[in-house]
C-alpha cells in the first residue's frame, strides 16, 4: 500500500510540474511571426526567399516618390526606432555604424587631379563654397534634403537607390483552420548591382518583419501603399504586404545545400527564371490539391 501511495504522489508531482516547465521554456509559437501559428497546428511548412524589385510596375506603389518604403526604413534606423540584423536568423543585431557603412558609396579613387591642384584647389575645398573667404557657406543651416545629419551627404546612397527587397517567409498549412498562410519573417535591403562597377549587388541590412509592421502602423500618414487608380483606396504598407499586393520572384527554397535556384538550374538565366516560376506554380498547385482531399 505504501508503495502505491508513493507512486501516486510521484505521478501527480510529475503531471503538475510538467506543464509549468513546458510553458516557461517553449510555448510553441514563433516569436518572429506577426500572426504566429502553434507548432502543433502546423501540418506543412516550407521556407522560401523572394526577390522584390521596387522599380517593377506592380511594386511602384511601395516606392512612391519621397514616400519610398526604403526611405521610411532607413530613417527609422537613423533615429533609433528600428534595429537592423546581420543575418536572416535574426539573432545578431547590426550597429548603426555598420548600417551606415553599408550605405556608403563605393570608393572609386577620386580626389583632385593634377590640373585641379595647379588651379589652386585643395582637398578641403569642394570647389563651390570653401576657399572663397566665406567659412559659413559650408553649413548655412538650410535644408539637407530631408534625411538630416551628416549621413545625408553625397557619400551615401539615397533611399530611392536601394531598390531591391529580399523577403524570407514560411509557407504554412494550418490544419486547425485548414488554410495556407504566408508567414513573413524578414526583409533585407539590397542595393542593385547596377550601382557598382564590379557588377555585384550589396546587402545593406536585414529587418525583422514584425518590427517593420509596428513601424508602418505607427506612421499611417507616411507608410502608404500608393494606389494609382483610386486615391481613396491607399493602404498602409503592412496591409499591402498582408494582401500580397506585391510581385516577388522566388530565388531560393530551403534545401540541404542551401543553394539558390540559379545555382541549381545554372545552364542559362532563362532556365533559372523558368524554374522560379515552376516552383511558384507548385505552391499554388499544392494549395489547390489540399482542398481535393
Amino acid at each position: 500500500m505504501k508503495n502505491i501511495v508513493k507512486s501516486l504522489i510521484v505521478l501527480f508531482s510529475v503531471v503538475a510540474f510538467y506543464p509549468a516547465v513546458a510553458q516557461e521554456t517553449d510555448n510553441g509559437l514563433n516569436p518572429n511571426s506577426v500572426y504566429p501559428i502553434h507548432e502543433d497546428d502546423v501540418l506543412y511548412k516550407k521556407r522560401v526567399w523572394r526577390r522584390m524589385d521596387l522599380k517593377e510596375k506592380q511594386n511602384k506603389p511601395f516606392f512612391a516618390s519621397n514616400n519610398e518604403i526604403t526611405k521610411i526604413i532607413i530613417e527609422a534606423v537613423k533615429s533609433g526606432e528600428l534595429y537592423p540584423y546581420t543575418t536572416d536568423s535574426l539573432n545578431t543585431r547590426m550597429t548603426k555604424e555598420q548600417f551606415l557603412e553599408n550605405m556608403k558609396l563605393p570608393d572609386v579613387g577620386g580626389g583632385l587631379s593634377e590640373e585641379e591642384k595647379a588651379l589652386g584647389f585643395s582637398e578641403e575645398d569642394d570647389g563651390w563654397g570653401g576657399g572663397w573667404g566665406d567659412d559659413t557657406s559650408a553649413d548655412d543651416g538650410g535644408d539637407d534634403g530631408g534625411d538630416g545629419g551628416d549621413e545625408a551627404n553625397s557619400d551615401y546612397f539615397f533611399p530611392n537607390e536601394v531598390s531591391i527587397l529580399e523577403i524570407m517567409e514560411d509557407i504554412i498549412f494550418d490544419k486547425k483552420r485548414s488554410r495556407l498562410y504566408y508567414d513573413m519573417q524578414s526583409i533585407k535591403l539590397i542595393i542593385p548591382a547596377e550601382k557598382f562597377e564590379t557588377g555585384l549587388y550589396r546587402e545593406v541590412a536585414i529587418f525583422r518583419y514584425k518590427d517593420l509592421v509596428e513601424l508602418f502602423r505607427s506612421q499611417p500618414d507616411r507608410a502608404v501603399w500608393f494606389n494609382p487608380w483610386n486615391s481613396q483606396e491607399h493602404r498602409n504598407l503592412a496591409d499591402a504586404f498582408t494582401l500580397r499586393l506585391f510581385h516577388a520572384r522566388i530565388i531560393k527554397v530551403e534545401n540541404p545545400d542551401d543553394q539558390y535556384i540559379v545555382d541549381i538550374y545554372n545552364k542559362s538565366p532563362r532556365q533559372g527564371l523558368m524554374a522560379s516560376q515552376w516552383m511558384e506554380d507548385e505552391i499554388i498547385q499544392f494549395e489547390h490539391d489540399l482542398w481535393e482531399f
